[in-house]
């Protein structure tokens, strides 16, 4: 079976990255306005861009990967402008290209690093949740990993095995992280592959070992060599000693200590934004403000409220008026108006002034 990494460019001349297993019907979907979200209201759309990978994680990464670039590296690898690609890829302030586009563009495995070039990053931590008790839960945590770039989970004896169908739904689409679920036995299996292990917990629980924040965890993961394992206890209770024992180090979150009760999903989520906070991730899109108004726009528009205000008697008393106008200009040059909201104001200015009879 085949995946797809995809690029549109959309009709206001934005890019939407995504990934399918079938990328003729998701593109009549994208176009049909049948998938509701950044396309629909971007219509008509054109394939530029997609390659073909052999696994739905490889196709996965890659559209995080895309997503965190630039306009300009889009374009470059739209364009098929390998060069250009490669010596944008070596930025200190981009992720490197993946395995799969570095062999599109040319590069083997044999090719000797460019001069400047960034090692790789350390590898995103493993999410472990030992014992969880709900599959809804699970899809849950899954969701809230995938928000944030993280593909690998390990369940430790789910306590309703494993698959669960109540983890799909939960999900709402991160199956790629439900698809790539590891199951082990105990919590020493599922970390043993890892140097860094954090146990999540609001208390020592009686272990003497280093406590951090999902902050200070999320720095340490990023400069460590190896795999780091955060490690999430069942529901209800939370890890066992015995669990707290096998990591390295305790990581707690700062809560109100008259309510420390966050539930799995939130947990996960604020230790994977805190590691993501270090990712090229996609950012909201910035609505555009437009050009703050020149002077003599802004000007014109006091000026034609003072004299409203001057024809309605709002200036008394009279040796007060400086002092009130100053204030009133303080008021109305705090916001960057733009040309428009000045146009705007005006005309609710002139409406205020001439009232219409309807």
């Amino acid at each position: 079976m085949s995946f797809y990494t995809y690029i549109l460019r959309c009709a206001d001349g934005s890019y939407y990255t995504g990934h399918t297993d079938d990328l003729e019907t998701r593109i009549g979907q994208h176009q049909s306005g049948a998938l509701k979200g950044y396309t629909h209201d971007r219509r008509p759309l054109e394939l530029v861009w997609s390659a073909e990978f052999t696994s739905r994680a490889e196709a996965m990464a890659s559209e995080i990967q895309i997503k965190g670039w630039s306009r300009k590296k889009k374009e470059a690898l739209i364009a098929e402008n390998w060069d250009r690609l490669r010596k944008a890829s070596v930025s200190q302030a981009s992720p490197a290209l993946g395995e799969a586009l570095r062999l599109r563009s040319g590069r083997t495995e044999e090719t000797e690093q460019c001069e400047g070039a960034v090692d790789e990053t350390s590898p995103s931590p493993i999410i472990v949740l030992v014992r969880p008790q709900l599959g809804e839960n699970i899809g849950k945590a899954a969701r809230a990993m995938l928000n944030f770039g993280l593909t690998e989970m390990r369940l430790v004896s789910p306590r309703d095995g494993w698959p669960n169908p109540d983890a799909g739904p939960a999900a709402s689409g991160a199956d790629v992280v439900l698809e790539k679920a590891q199951v082990f036995a105990s919590l020493a299996e599922a970390v043993a592959d890892c140097p860094h292990v954090y146990a999540t917990t609001v208390r020592k629980r009686g272990v003497t070992k280093p406590v951090v924040t999902p902050e200070e965890a999320a720095r340490e993961i990023h400069s460590a060599q190896g795999r780091s394992a955060i490690v999430f206890g069942p529901e209800r209770s939370g890890l066992e000693t015995d669990d707290v024992a096998l990591a390295r180090k305790i990581l707690t979150v700062p809560i109100n200590p008259e309510f420390g009760s966050l539930n799995l999903a939130q947990a996960v989520i604020l230790c994977a934004y805190e590691w993501s906070k270090g990712q090229t991730l996609a950012s909201p899109t910035i609505s555009d403000l437009g050009v703050p108004a020149p002077q003599e726009e802004l000007d014109g528009m006091i000026a034609q409220l003072e004299a409203m205000l001057d024809k309605a008697g709002y200036f008394y008393p009279p040796d007060r008026t400086p002092a009130t106008k100053r204030t009133l200009r303080g008021v109305l040059t705090k916001p960057g108006w733009n040309s428009l909201e000045v146009r705007t104001l005006r005309g609710v200015w002139s409406t205020l002034a001439n009232p219409r009879e309807r």
